[in-house]
């Protein structure tokens, strides 16, 4: 039986898993040193008791495609977009479908563990209701900071 989000068994859970930092992957699971700072945001995006050891193993797999993605676009940086073939042709730099493949993995596994946007923060009808809120709340912000005279603390950044 599953617990209410609003219950004191799911707040003790929460404080728990924040207590102890990210989740570790199964021992199984290898993860390379560039794949760390990904796996951590991943595991962060769910509460720590939804995770299963399947999907802690598709999460590496996101971590590692993650990764990839980011040392190949850093390459792609350096070599450029056009290559020149050995017969002198100019070409498309292969890297380009390597990153484009990475990239559609790393949209269905972010998918099949439901971290993706609309998972984590909801539909975007609903995001734009939370962005209208949270400029008006910049404007206000600013408003008061040009009117400050310093003799009441105000929000500060």
């Amino acid at each position: 039986m599953r617990t209410r989000s609003d219950s004191t068994t799911t707040a003790v859970a929460a404080a728990q898993a924040a207590a102890s930092g990210p989740m570790k992957p199964p021992d199984h699971i290898k993860l390379r040193e560039n794949d760390w700072p990904y796996w951590d945001a991943i595991v962060q995006a769910r509460a720590a008791t939804t995770w299963n050891n399947a999907d802690l193993a598709l999460a590496a797999n996101l971590a590692r495609t993650q990764a990839d993605i980011s040392r190949l676009s850093l390459e792609l940086e350096d070599e450029g977009d056009v290559m020149v073939n050995a017969r002198g042709t100019p070409v498309v730099n292969p890297k380009h479908n390597l990153l484009e493949t990475l990239t559609r993995r790393a949209v269905a596994l972010s998918r099949a563990l439901h971290v993706h946007a609309e998972a984590t923060v909801g539909r975007s009808q609903d995001a734009g209701k939370k962005l209208g809120a949270e400029q008006a709340a910049r404007g206000a912000v600013h408003n008061a900071s040009q009117a400050d005279d310093g003799l009441i603390p105000g929000l500060t950044h």
